[in-house]
């Protein structure tokens, strides 16, 4: 196997030991809380936070002023859909009120007619 060396134990500890001792230095090497470094990279974060607090408030505001949008327009809608369904109701009464009176004319017709006939 390429790669591969005869490792035994007491190398193996002696590689942790060493990664341990390294991660150790890293961690007793970094900045200090008063580093301008970490207080300049903490007031970006801080500056980016608010930056994507305010595009979602305005998202947000955007979304509601559509749905208000929406909800007048569909109310708009309803109302002349309503007013639309009513007129048609009235126009149905009224045609079919004119037919109930066309088929009475047709039929007093035929009565009279038949009435007629009788009396010659």
């Amino acid at each position: 196997m390429k790669g591969y060396k005869d490792q035994n134990v007491t190398d193996r500890l002696e590689k942790a030991a060493k990664a341990r001792q390294t991660l150790l230095e890293q961690f007793r090497n970094r900045p200090s809380e008063d580093d301008p470094a970490v207080i300049a990279r903490r007031a970006e974060r801080a500056a980016i936070a608010e930056a994507r607090e305010a595009r979602e408030a305005e998202r947000r505001i955007q979304k509601e002023k559509e749905a208000a949008e929406r909800a007048a327009r569909e109310a708009v809608e309803a109302v002349e859909r309503a007013a639309r369904e009513k007129r048609e109701a009235i126009e149905r009464v009224i045609r079919e009120d004119a037919e109930k009176a066309d088929r009475k004319a047709q039929r007093d017709a035929r009565y009279a007619a038949r009435k007629a006939r009788q009396k010659k």
